[in-house]
């Protein structure tokens, strides 16, 4: 009996297993959200269409499965305090067995306070009713938003009302991966794991620029004894595709997002997507440096001027490398082995260009070309 009181009070001190769902997201989280590119412009058909790509262009089979609908798709509360979707969204429990049988997990919105950013109904007060709403209509992943709350509650706040709504999705049974928006608020990432949550955003809301991308990725450094199975910084979602980002920009952010271990959360019109876009999200290569089971989160070993140079140890013994550069034209970058804590001779892959570099002796050298990336794969040589 000690024994087994130990090891409950062991498993207690476990920040993912007090969050009651330490089997999930034991990688970053992968999948689509509506806002980035759609914000309140969502239905039923828009979705539908989009699980359809992911089932269909590799996206799913590269491991992108949560399908999340996000801000707009609420109706009202009726005088029960049931909260109806908008007559968008004729029936989700349905659309929620369409997406699941595209082979996808659903994901959906709501927020602590009483609204959402757009004024729609927020779960204040409804916590459980929302839960087991969420439960029954076959949810996966919700997406919980501090904005509606910030009016009548005080940063301090935030790590009780988010344990509020986790305790209420635990009590359905059903497994909710629970992603907590908050915008780095409270230094979240020191109590977002204890008040249930399986990531939680690290920064203000990104935007579809080099600046923006580069700015909030960057700003993860000094983070990454928080993020581990189970529980992981977000610096918000990718732009992968929107705006006028070029190919090594989208690279660029993907290959960061990758290092710092970050969810990838899709957000363009898989629709209207390119090859070249599509190639960008489906890199395995890239893909696997950021579900690597190992979960450890890139340190930033080096900067020297506009290039920055990141380190993230792997599951199989090798690392990743990755060479950062915001210049505006092409720039050489160079690191010693000893430097990153490496002996002194490794083989090398480049994992943009796809091929084996051979054997490196003393140092990595790479040339990001303009606001792009060089990221490696190395194997230590004794």
């Amino acid at each position: 009996m000690r024994i087994l009181l130990a090891i409950l009070f062991l498993a207690l001190l476990s920040p993912a297993a007090s969050a009651g769902d330490g089997n999930l997201a034991r990688t970053p989280p992968m999948g689509w959200n509506s806002w980035n590119q759609f914000n309140c412009r969502i239905s039923d058909k828009l979705i539908r269409r989009t699980a359809d790509e992911m089932a269909s262009n590799g996206m799913r089979d590269a491991g992108y499965v949560y399908l999340t609908i996000d801000d707009c798709w609420q109706g009202q509360r009726d005088a029960s305090g049931v909260l109806h979707p908008s007559d968008k969204f004729p029936d989700m429990k349905a659309l929620g067995d369409y997406i699941h049988g595209k082979g996808l997990k659903f994901g959906i919105y709501s927020s602590p306070g009483p609204t959402t950013c757009m004024g729609r109904p927020g779960s204040l007060d409804h916590e459980e009713q929302d839960a087991k709403m969420f439960a029954d209509w076959g949810v996966d992943y919700l997406k919980y938003d501090w904005c509606g709350a910030r009016k009548l509650y005080k940063i301090e706040d935030m790590p009780r009302l988010y344990s509020k709504m986790h305790d209420a999705l635990r009590r359905t049974g059903r497994p909710i991966v629970y992603s907590l928006c908050q915008y780095g608020w409270g230094g979240v990432w020191t109590w977002g794991a204890s008040a249930g949550g399986n990531l939680w955003r690290t920064t203000e809301d990104i935007s579809a620029s080099f600046e923006s991308i580069a700015h909030r990725g960057f700003a993860q450094s000094g983070l990454e004894q928080y993020a581990g199975p189970g529980h992981w910084n977000d610096p918000d979602m990718l732009e992968v595709g929107n705006g006028d980002l070029t190919l090594e920009e989208n690279r660029f952010h993907i290959s960061l997002w990758s290092m710092l271990a970050a969810p990838l959360i899709a957000g363009n019109d898989l629709v209207s997507m390119d090859d070249e876009i599509l190639g960008v999200l489906t890199n395995r290569e890239v893909l696997a440096i950021d579900q690597d089971a190992l979960g450890k989160q890139a340190r930033r070993i080096k900067q020297t001027g506009p290039m920055s140079i990141w380190l993230k140890p792997l599951a199989d013994g090798s690392y990743a490398v990755g060479f950062f550069s915001t210049s505006e034209r092409e720039l050489a970058g160079s690191i010693a082995l000893q430097e990153l804590g490496l002996p002194r001779k490794a083989s090398v892959r480049d994992l943009w260009a796809k091929r084996d570099l051979g054997v490196v002796n003393d140092k990595l050298e790479a040339t990001p070309p303009r606001h792009g990336v060089v990221l490696l794969k190395v194997t230590p040589l004794r």
